[in-house]
This record gives C-alpha cells, sequence and structure tokens, in this order.
C-alpha cells in the first residue's frame, strides 16, 4: 500500500481532513450535476412522457432492475483505484441514471403537486436530517458496520414488497415510505462510517457514490411522504 493509499485509521489527521473534503466536496458537486441534469430531462416532453410512462404495471420492474444494473457497474467502476477516469465515468453514469428514475417523481412535485412548496420542504427535511445522522457518526466515533446485514435484508424485504405491489396492484402507503426512510437512514449511517473507518485515502469517488446513493434515496421517500398528504 502506498503512502497515497492509506487506510484512514493509519492517515495522519491532514490526510483524512483532506479525504473528507474530497468526500462532501464530491457529494455537493454530484448533487449539483444531478439538479442540472434532471433540469435537463423536465424540460424535454418525451423524456418526461417516458418517464410518466414507465411507472405503469411491470413496467416499472424492468426499470428497477434496469437501474439496479447500472448501480451495480457504477460502483464497480468508481471502486477502482488506478484508473481515474473510470471511478468519474462510474459516478457520472449512477447520477444520470438517478436523474432518470426521479423523472416521474419530480415532475409529480413540481407540477402536479398543489403546494408549490413541497419539494422545498422535502428538500429541507432530507439535508436536515442527513446533517443530524452524519454529527451521529461524526461526534460519536461509532463503526456502524454492523448496519451491513441488516440493510442488505432490508433492501431485499422492500424490493420484494415493491414487486409484490406491483403485480398484486395494492398501494404500499405511509407505513411502508416510513420503513425505507428508517432504512435509508440506516444506510447513511453505514456509509458515513465507512469514510471513517473502512475507506482509503484515495477511494473519495467510492465514497461520495455511497453518501450519494443513501441521501437521495432518503429525498424520494420523503418526496414521496410529502406527496401521499398533498
Amino acid at each position: 500500500m502506498t503512502n497515497q493509499d492509506l487506510n484512514l485509521i493509519d492517515a495522519t489527521s491532514e490526510e483524512r481532513a483532506l479525504f473528507y473534503k474530497k468526500t462532501y466536496t464530491h457529494l455537493a458537486l454530484a448533487f449539483l450535476v444531478f439538479i442540472g441534469v434532471e433540469m435537463l430531462f423536465l424540460s424535454s416532453d418525451a423524456i418526461i412522457n417516458i418517464g410518466l410512462s414507465m411507472t405503469q404495471g411491470y413496467t416499472w420492474l424492468i426499470v428497477l432492475g434496469a437501474f439496479m444494473f447500472i448501480t451495480h457497474y457504477a460502483e464497480k467502476w468508481a471502486a477502482g483505484t488506478e484508473n481515474v477516469q473510470l471511478q468519474y465515468a462510474g459516478f457520472l453514469l449512477y447520477i444520470v441514471a438517478e436523474a432518470f428514475i426521479f423523472v416521474p417523481l419530480l415532475y409529480m412535485a413540481i407540477f402536479v403537486a398543489e403546494d408549490p412548496y413541497l419539494l422545498q420542504k422535502a428538500l429541507v427535511t432530507t439535508l436536515a436530517l442527513f446533517t443530524g445522522l452524519t454529527a451521529v457518526v461524526v461526534l460519536t466515533g461509532k463503526d456502524f458496520s454492523f448496519l451491513k446485514s441488516i440493510l442488505t435484508v432490508g433492501f431485499i424485504v422492500a424490493l420484494g414488497i415493491i414487486v409484490a405491489g406491483l403485480i398484486f396492484g395494492f398501494d404500499l402507503g405511509l407505513v411502508f415510505m416510513g420503513a425505507m426512510v428508517l432504512l435509508a437512514a440506516g444506510s447513511i449511517l453505514y456509509q458515513t462510517s465507512n469514510i471513517i473507518h473502512k475507506y482509503h485515502s484515495s477511494q473519495y469517488v467510492l465514497a461520495s457514490l455511497g453518501l450519494f446513493a443513501s441521501f437521495m434515496l432518503l429525498l424520494w421517500y420523503v418526496i414521496s411522504i410529502f406527496l401521499s398528504r398533498d
């Protein structure tokens, strides 16, 4: 292991601070890129129509399957330590895929919902939750790696419920959305803990991708909850 690829536990305080700065800077930039791509998508009637149609029936299963496939390769590319260009390509691929899958939800929040401030409220709520969960990890220094198996089982169960809902046509409801918020919160704790205890100093792209994925999952279900109340 080179001096440029230290486990953060063994790195100096300056190296850790630089890693954290790079990770959260990439996270912020990723969200800005997401907003830019989403604005382009929402300005296209063709993409909006595709986005709205893909939520109908079994089409959403295909979309979820494609998203999981893209996520797998995006994370695989971002995890590489040799090819920096491939790391960023994986991250960008994930951001674009996330922006596309958000099209129908954001269309509903912006153009259909009666509350004109719904999206702002959801974003502020998500940011507050994300900041609070991050503070828990940073202030306690606790290793939340034990959440990995819980999150894995939780996501499998959630996916099963989503598939069952699409097949049998039942509404997942507010309770499911609340459970997914808890699952997303656990994912944020896990990913933030990894930044402190797991990653090497060269893996800031992978670290920021993990945080971005967790943040967007939380945002999705917070928006969904606000929409269900609108």
